[in-house]
């Protein structure tokens, strides 16, 4: 598994990386990946997570790469999908944005027993999945302030104003969904952890 992992993180980031829209945005959304892949090399000894969150980690890796070989607002697959007016692929994104941190949450939670009770663990999940959210739309604000151009490709706002909060939104979406559909089988991976 592992294996296959690590060849298709690495075909995705290739791929990614050979004549993108713009380098600078690709490396502004790829970078959270990059740093994912360290990250679990350097846990993968002493914290190893279960098979789903490395999967679902993988999905999200592979997002952010093709949102950053095209940028988020013109995937090609997204342009008019269902009749939209804009690109919606940022959306997709931030859906997954709350949707992965929500399985990641729970496991680091579980499995250090920092949360006694089901709905206290929602609660808490719920609100770090929010706020990676905002600080990841404080980011893209601040990449915005540098110049008009980095804020329209790196946004993908695409004229929509409310778009700040709609990706907020969208991520607490993905968060509750996570929760709501998988928590029975992450239980039953986690199983192999627990004493």
């Amino acid at each position: 598994m592992e294996i296959i992992w690590v060849t298709v993180f690495l075909l995705v980031l290739v791929w990614s990386v050979v004549n993108p829209k713009d380098y600078t945005i690709w490396a502004l959304e790829v970078s959270p990946a990059i740093i994912a892949i360290i990250l679990l090399a350097l846990t993968r000894a002493h914290f190893p997570l279960t098979t789903l969150t490395y999967i679902l980690i993988l999905i999200h890796c592979i997002i952010l790469m093709v949102g950053g070989h095209y940028t988020y607002a013109e995937v090609p697959v997204f342009n008019e999908l269902l009749g939209a007016e804009r690109n919606n692929y940022d959306k997709l994104g931030h859906f997954v944005q709350g949707f992965v941190p929500a399985i990641i949450a729970r496991e680091i939670l579980i499995r250090h027993k920092v949360i006694n009770g089901p709905a206290w663990l929602v609660f808490i999940i719920l609100c770090i999945c929010l706020a990676i959210s905002a600080v990841y739309e404080i980011f893209e604000w601040a990449v915005a302030t540098t110049s008009e151009e980095a804020a329209e490709a790196f946004l993908g706002m695409q004229g929509y104003v409310w778009d700040t909060q709609a990706d907020m939104f969208t991520a607490l979406l993905g968060a509750v969904l996570a929760l709501l559909f998988l928590s029975k089988r992450h239980d039953r991976q986690l199983a192999q952890f627990m004493p």
